[in-house]
């Protein structure tokens, strides 16, 4: 078998699902973030609840505290919606933040899920 044949076999049954991910860089200082920070966390949970975000959280240089970059990762049909959506952001639309956008296909990896029904509660792990 050659590479190519190799390659096709090892990656004919993974997912290939297209996402952006959305990587933001402060353009402000700390507190004239925080200042926007509700309107930011508001409109990040709209997305979620419209199922359009997929994960979202500020970013940190290995173990130091977070920078005020972050990093989005959008369930959006294009990169012209992703880079609509990514706009919209309050700290975007404010000047506070600009943003690189990167298609990125996940092509492998886990997600584990516990619903405990005794206290509905539930772990993603």
């Amino acid at each position: 078998m050659n590479v190519d044949e190799r390659i096709a076999e090892l990656t004919q049954k993974m997912l290939r699902r297209k996402f952006y991910a959305v990587l933001s860089k402060p353009s402000a200082t700390p507190e004239k973030l925080k200042a926007h920070l509700p309107a930011h966390l508001e409109y990040m949970i709209e997305l979620e609840r419209r199922g359009v975000l997929f994960a979202s959280g500020p970013l940190a240089d290995g173990d130091g505290p977070p920078s005020g970059a972050g990093l989005t990762i959008l369930r959006a049909a294009s990169a012209r919606e992703a880079r609509e959506l990514a706009e919209a952001d309050p700290f975007v639309s404010s000047g506070l933040r600009s943003f690189e956008l990167k298609e990125w296909t996940v092509m492998e990896g886990s997600l584990g899920l516990r619903v405990n029904l005794s206290d509905q509660s539930i772990e993603v792990a």
